[in-house]
């Protein structure tokens, strides 16, 4: 029996419950994965590092899924999505601890070693709560369930740039070898410290709120399924052809979203584009996010009427065709353009994840395993477009998230033309 069917024993209403409790975590980690944007061009200028080294960044953070996926897929298996939550939260807790004692201590070592804790909770919480939110009702609308909780992500990574440029980007520039006054620093030092004091402050919130809820969401979620550990889970996850590809898609979609938005920052103070401080271009980065936030809202009015594979390929080839115009414009149009790939990007990710789980043929702990781990892409592109930003430029870069995007192209026409299992059962136990 799959997930869905098995959530299907839940009321209705305690079905609803656990979902809006779940979709509060996908503001939460969408929120803290944001400040990654200003964060990357905040470190440059008071390390004074180069584009690469200061992506070294999104690539803690990032790397964090590559090594955590299956141990969090694992220990879901084994002690249910609810308590996997409440680590997490805790491990997130104390990684806003370690933020705070680097900016104190302007150490970039302990930035990434906090940034990597962040994201090691924040890849058991997207274990458990991508496909928790896709089951919690009727597996007809697992994509329109994902998509709207996405929506919620979105609305998190909206606020995050706009608040992380405030605090962290002001008076920062990032000519190279130019260091920054101690005062500007301090400052930037400062507002790194504020912003992930607050954010412990959510996460405690949080990790109280699902608590004292816990009984009501485990009653509504999915029960455990045995997995047999991490070496079981991998051996099913790579003998499954379409987990393999999801993973893949997952890969390239999140290191191309990742590159455009910590590049734009860096991209839209460029004198050739708007020529604004980095400040102003942090905040603008808002609006990238703040277009995934509409486009998930529009999608879940598409994903309802249209195929989600044949939706995933017109938006993966607007996507793509705009880095391919980035690449070779110039001009205050550029900028706004590029802007708007985030809301072509907006039903991404949401929408490989839904179309994998329904192709494959592994269980849905060992293919949610395998697609978290392919987040993994968020660390390793932005740095080859870091590299290539060094090496070429920012407009070269841009021929980075182009490929990627052709890639999901290639992806989305492939799974429109594959059998559906998981659905198919789950529709079938209904």
């Amino acid at each position: 029996m799959s997930v869905s069917a098995s959530a299907g024993s839940a009321s209705p209403n305690s079905q609803k419950a656990a979902f809006a409790a779940v979709t509060v975590l996908f503001f939460a980690w969408g929120f803290i994965t944001s400040l990654i944007d200003p964060l990357v061009a905040a470190v440059k200028g008071i390390f004074t590092l180069t584009t690469l080294e200061a992506q070294l960044s999104a690539f803690a953070f990032f790397i964090a899924y590559g090594v955590m996926s299956f141990p969090a897929a694992a220990i879901i298996g084994k002690m249910r999505a609810v308590p996997a939550i409440l680590l997490a939260l805790i491990t997130m807790t104390l990684a806003c601890l370690v933020m705070l004692a680097a900016a104190n201590m302007a150490s970039y070592p302990l930035v990434l070693t906090g940034l990597f804790m962040l994201a090691a909770g924040i890849t058991v919480l997207q274990v458990a709560a991508n496909p928790l939110a896709a089951a919690l009702g009727k597996p007809e609308g697992s994509h329109f369930r994902l998509t709207l909780s996405q929506t919620f992500n979105s609305f998190g990574t909206f606020l995050g740039p706009a608040l992380g440029a405030s605090l962290f980007l002001k008076g920062v520039e990032v000519a190279d070898g130019q260091a920054l006054t101690p005062e500007v620093r301090a400052a930037a030092l400062a507002g790194i410290d504020r912003a992930y004091f607050w954010i412990c402050g959510l996460l405690v919130v949080l990790l109280v709120f699902f608590f004292v809820n816990r009984a009501r969401i485990s009653a509504a979620a999915p029960p455990a399924q045995p997995t047999g550990g991490i070496g079981a889970l991998l051996a099913q996850a790579f003998a499954s052809r379409w987990a393999v590809l999801g993973a893949g898609a997952i890969f390239v979609y999140v290191g191309a979203e990742v590159v455009v938005g910590t590049q734009m920052a860096f991209y839209l103070n460029n004198s050739a584009i708007w020529n604004v401080s980095l400040e102003q271009a942090g905040k603008a980065v808002s609006f990238y996010w703040g277009g995934a936030m509409v486009g998930r809202a529009i999608g879940t009015v598409l994903l309802a009427r249209f195929p989600a594979a044949r939706l995933m390929v017109i938006f993966s080839a607007i996507a793509a065709a705009m880095c391919a115009y980035l690449f070779v414009a110039r001009g205050v149009p550029a900028g706004y353009i590029a802007l708007a790939i985030g809301l072509f990007n907006s039903i991404m990710f949401p929408v490989i994840f839904t179309l994998t789980l329904e192709r494959s043929s592994a269980s849905e702990e060992a293919t949610s395993g395998l697609l978290c781990t392919g987040i993994i892409g968020g660390a390793l592109i932005p740095a080859l477009a870091g590299a290539v930003t060094d090496a070429a430029g920012i407009f070269t870069a841009f021929l980075v998230p182009l490929a990627c995007y052709l890639l999901l192209v290639l992806f989305a026409a492939s799974a429109a033309k594959a059998p559906v299992l998981r659905r198919a059962a789950s529709e079938s136990v209904h």
